[in-house]
């Protein structure tokens, strides 16, 4: 079967790994996306916050809900990341996202709870709702809509100069 042109440019934009993730966290942040697609919210991943934190992945509803999804692969990650809780002024929704083997008893009861691979994941416990206020929910916003046109441009065109 020969690829048709669109077919052979969709493959040719996909993101680069930047090293920073392990194999299983990938895998778990592609079965996070995915299920969040199916949910129709638009996640983005390696979200840089304002604070200069980054967020594993981020995601908007179409209604505008921003929730946070913080992947962890190891009870030794949890217990290394004292970063999180800063997450919750930057959303309307946290969750962590684990492996199918993660120890969850471990993780915060206040956050929702997905177990993900790399085909798909189950949502086990919803995340509490604390909306954001208008002021923050504009910015948060417009970072996301800016960093997606920005990723989406350099994939496109890698030696463009882009902001």
């Amino acid at each position: 079967m020969s690829s048709t042109p669109q077919r052979e440019q969709w493959q040719e934009l996909s993101l680069p790994e930047d090293g920073r993730q392990s194999a299983r966290a990938l895998d778990v942040q592609r079965g996070v996306c995915r299920h969040l697609m199916g949910l129709g919210l638009a996640p983005l991943t390696e979200f840089t916050l304002a604070t200069g934190r980054r967020a594993d992945v981020i995601a908007l509803s179409s209604g505008g809900e921003i929730l946070i999804i913080e992947i962890k692969t190891s009870l030794a990650d949890l217990r290394a990341d004292g970063k999180w809780p800063e997450y919750v002024d930057y959303c309307d929704r946290l969750f962590f996202a684990v492996p199918g083997d993660f120890p969850i008893a471990e993780l915060p009861p206040d956050t929702g709870l997905l177990i993900a691979d790399r085909y798909g994941a189950d949502m086990l416990r919803d995340a509490p709702l604390d909306k954001l206020a208008a002021a923050r929910r504009k910015a948060v916003t417009l970072r996301i809509a800016r960093t997606s046109s920005l990723r989406l441009s350099r994939l496109a065109d890698p030696e463009a100069e882009l902001g």
